[in-house]
């Protein structure tokens, strides 16, 4: 696994995985297109203290990055006016029939995401436990979802990834992601790593 030094920093996406996480089964046929280690570590039981503050943040309201904040306020005009946010998880998976990855699941992993509060995330929460957390996000673009984990770093310390996993829809989609790849990468996921790291520390001080 990854060290902690490279906590906050883009990883290959092939170093986020695990064959016990759940995840693997649920979005088989999604693309991972971006794995981060997040700058936050801890016990075992310290997940739900990220998971909770990863899921109450607002980063279109964040007033320590103008151009996250800039971003996320044109991407939501932009859905406004072209109407890309107007079906959000009413439409079908692409490739297939469910409308939700909770469709996916067996009753007792289903039933989990009731034991988290969704907070301030655009994201709906698909199953928690004490060490994934899977969310998902549907619109005219894009079916989406971000998979926190909780990944062991030696003795009794877990350290969080993060997944993103997409299945873009229609042409538009296919265009709109790779469009805002370097957005992503240079601007969004470096500013939420800060306010998570930001948070973590507070947190523990």
């Amino acid at each position: 696994m990854p060290g902690s030094s490279r906590r906050g920093e883009r990883i290959d996406p092939g170093e986020h995985h695990d064959p016990e996480w759940h995840v693997l089964d649920v979005v088989e046929d999604f693309e991972l297109i971006d794995a981060w280690q997040i700058p936050a570590e801890g016990t075992a039981a310290e997940f739900s203290e990220l998971c909770t503050m990863f899921l109450s943040l607002d980063l279109e309201n964040d007033e320590g990055s103008k151009a996250s904040q800039f971003l996320f306020s044109a991407r939501d005009r932009l859905g406004q006016l072209f109407g890309w946010d107007e079906e959000v998880l009413t439409q079908p998976i692409p490739g297939g029939e469910e409308v939700s990855l909770k469709e996916r699941l067996d009753d007792e992993l289903a039933a989990t995401a009731q034991n988290i509060d969704g907070g301030k995330s655009p994201f709906q929460v698909v199953y928690y436990t004490d060490r994934e957390l899977l969310l998902e996000l549907s619109n005219s673009t894009v079916h989406a979802a971000i998979h926190l984990a909780w990944v062991p770093t030696g003795g009794d310390t877990y350290g969080g990834q993060m997944g993103i996993f997409v299945k873009t829809r229609g042409q538009l989609g296919r265009i709109y992601m790779p469009a805002i790849a370097p957005f992503r990468h240079y601007i969004v996921y470096p500013a939420l790593m800060k306010r998570i790291a930001a948070g973590w520390q507070q947190r523990s001080s």
